[in-house]
């Protein structure tokens, strides 16, 4: 069988599409993108679903990321992939990082190495007390809760306190399943947006700001929020680099979204080490960058 030094992968829907709409164009174009920088810098790549039953992946030096938006609904299918897997090649970024990254209990870990997350509370599967008693107990008022193992908004509720008890039966019905997180509502979020800062390698490459639409809270385009070029202050470009710092093994590449808090402070709203969308298409030369330290991974 071929060898590779690296396979770039994605899942089922993107591989040779028939149907390609604006959202699937894109994604085609991104992963180009990162295939055409590593094949500049002289690597032999592929591109594959992560669930290709066919491939040997031991015939590859490494896997790379990127869009593999289908993990969160096969979570527990993907979790024994990645455990096999990782026996078999190395991992971009590491399975232990991923694991770490894959459940929003890391924001507690950011928290304690000095980067400021917006006020949150976890709850954890299982939990008896009620959405309005949570809400009383952390002074709560407008609040959104969303799972701590999530993606593209899954189960991503804006609360308040005249909806609170329409969504009773349903939060019990879903901590019994898994943890959620709980966060107040950040207004500035919805008048500012989020700033999402791509890091390759340790080093801020570009920015974009995600705005919602108007009347919804959710910035993501399956909601349809609009992105736009953003060119980030020195403040937080030292933020998101200071976040991608604090985890425990330095990632390849990441993705820091960022946003003024209600106390008017820059906070963590994710972190995204695992499939994040890295806007490549925006500045093709991230890319490069992200090829580049691949290469030295590769070499060294």
């Amino acid at each position: 069988m071929e060898k590779f030094d690296v396979v770039i992968l994605t899942e089922r829907r993107y591989v040779n599409p028939s149907d390609v709409d604006k959202y699937i164009a894109n994604v085609l174009l991104e992963d180009d993108l990162v295939k055409k920088a590593l094949e500049k810098d002289g690597l032999k790549v592929a591109r594959l679903s992560w669930d290709d039953p066919n491939f040997d992946w031991s015939n590859t030096n490494y896997i790379l990321f990127r869009t593999t938006w289908d993990y969160f609904d096969r979570f527990d299918e993907f979790s024994d992939w990645l455990e096999k897997v990782s026996k078999q090649t190395k991992l971009i970024n590491s399975e232990a990082i991923i694991r770490w990254n894959l459940d929003k209990h890391y924001l507690l870990d950011l928290q304690q190495n000095g980067v400021h997350v917006c006020e949150s509370y976890f709850v954890e599967k299982g939990e008896s007390s009620t959405l309005q008693e949570l809400a009383n107990q952390y002074n709560l008022n407008s609040f959104v809760l969303k799972p701590c193992v999530s993606g593209g908004g899954r189960h991503t509720y804006k609360i308040n306190p005249e909806t609170i008890a329409e969504h009773e039966s349903l939060f019990k019905e879903l901590v019994s399943d898994e943890a959620y997180i709980i966060q107040p509502f950040q207004h500035n979020i919805v008048e500012k947006g989020e700033i999402s800062l791509m890091i390759m390698n340790g080093e801020f490459t570009h920015a974009v700001l995600k705005i919602a639409k108007p009347g919804d809270f959710r910035v993501q385009d399956d909601f349809g929020g609009s992105v736009h070029d953003y060119s980030p202050t020195p403040e937080e470009i030292a933020f998101a680099e200071k976040a991608v710092n604090a985890c425990s093994e330095k990632p390849m590449y990441a993705r820091v979204d960022v946003f003024t808090d209600n106390n008017n402070k820059l906070a963590i709203a994710e972190l995204e080490l695992i499939e994040p969308e890295l806007w490549f298409r925006n500045y093709p030369q991230a890319a490069a960058k992200l090829s580049t330290g691949i290469k030295n991974l590769i070499l060294n």
